[in-house]
């Protein structure tokens, strides 16, 4: 590897004038299926990001001459949505303040709420100098383009302790994440629950089973056109309802099961063989992880979202051994269902230091609180015992 002042930074505008080869060499072995960039670059060539959705594509590399060492997947944003981290409260001062807070830039996972690598770099380099190289370029981004913040949503705990050291702050969200205690069926997955939680599952999944519904487990490489556009109808109904537009369109989630089949799995809910439900799951063998990622309903039938979204779920990790089931961002009442709290962070670098002064006040306070927070829920434990811990 070169010497420091030999390396160079550059900015892509689109993930496709990189070979997929040389940006998932990039990819730990646990970086899962979000960071490959056959998700990325489909995000990108179906529109989901990019163009007018307010997430302009600014992929930073690190390069030493023509070899691919590091990069951060990056995206300079009009807006806050699809972040999983609320900082609309700090938008709103900064422009109190006569400051323009959009466009920021912003290293995530477009609409996945799920802990990873955000700083990569290939496995025969020094990956420290990688680290601080990119995220010293990120923060000169910021500078030299009147940017007014940057933000590293959910990086792996030691790239966290890399941004901190380089003048980031630390921001603290909460999970729920199901975790798999060695359980060989369902039922003993509710032996491990307080009567309480028992029995309201229990209760939850008869009223189901009362509809006479049954449910349909569709691996990716199984699916097909009817399966992606039934999923579709579902997914867009939910944003609907809460009169808001989906992220993600039908020609994505086709791409998405053409290129990555083998980490996906539709779960569908059928009435006398019509299908009314659908969830996704996302699948990584490598880390035993499962994702829970969206759900939807054409027929309202109470209990029909817990039973698709988490217990139809639940079942499929106990039966493919998968150890900890993410069921997304938010969620208390995922507690009821056999999910327990868990803190993860996010990074964040604003470049006015009299603001910045004042986010790290609030982020004190905030830091607090959330953990006052998850020891109240703690004492709220699903399990009977304590002593398993994720």
């Amino acid at each position: 590897m070169a010497e420091p002042d030999s390396l160079q930074l550059e900015i892509v505008d689109r993930l496709s004038d990189i070979t997929s080869e040389e940006w998932n060499a990039l990819l730990p072995s646990d970086a899962g299926p979000f960071l490959r960039h056959e998700f990325l670059s489909a995000l990108e060539v179906t529109g989901c990001v990019g163009a007018n959705t307010g997430w302009q594509v600014a992929h930073l590399l690190l390069k030493d001459g023509d070899q691919l060492i590091g990069a951060i997947p990056l995206y300079l944003k009009q807006h806050s949505y699809g972040e999983f981290v609320f900082d609309w409260s700090w938008a709103q001062a900064y422009e109190q303040q006569g400051m323009q807070y959009f466009p920021k830039a912003l290293c995530a996972i477009p609409f996945t709420p799920v802990q990873g690598s955000r700083i990569l770099s290939a496995r025969n380099v020094d990956a420290d100098l990688v680290q601080k190289q990119l995220i010293a370029g990120l923060k000169t981004l910021v500078v030299q383009n009147n940017l007014s913040s940057a933000h590293v949503i959910f990086p792996h705990d030691s790239e966290a302790k890399g941004l901190k050291d380089q003048g980031f702050m630390l921001r603290d969200s909460v999970q729920f994440h199901w975790h798999n205690q060695g359980f060989e069926n369902f039922e003993q997955f509710l032996a491990a629950l307080t009567m309480k939680r028992r029995k309201n599952i229990r209760r939850e999944r008869e009223q189901v089973s009362r509809e006479l519904i049954t449910f349909r487990h569709v691996p990716g490489i199984s699916s097909t056109n009817a399966d992606w556009e039934f999923f579709y109808r579902c997914y867009e109904n939910t944003y609907l309802e809460h009169g808001s537009s989906p992220y993600l369109n039908e020609t994505f989630l086709k791409l998405w099961a053409h290129r990555l089949p083998e980490n996906l799995h539709l779960i569908i809910a059928e009435r006398n063989g019509n299908p009314i439900a659908a969830s996704l799951l996302v699948v990584d063998p490598t880390s035993s992880k499962a994702y829970g990622r969206y759900w939807g309903a054409i027929e309202h039938v109470p209990c029909l979202h817990f039973e698709t979204a988490y217990y139809q779920a639940i079942q499929y990790c106990i039966s493919n051994q998968i150890q900890t089931f993410e069921g997304g961002a938010q969620g208390e009442h995922k507690m009821a269902r056999g999910f327990l709290p868990t803190t993860i962070q996010s990074a964040h670098f604003i470049a006015d230091p009299q603001f910045a002064k004042a986010v790290q006040h609030f982020l004190d306070r905030e830091h607090q609180g959330i953990g006052a927070y998850v020891d109240e829920l703690a004492e709220h434990s699903p399990l009977k015992s304590s002593k398993v811990q994720p």
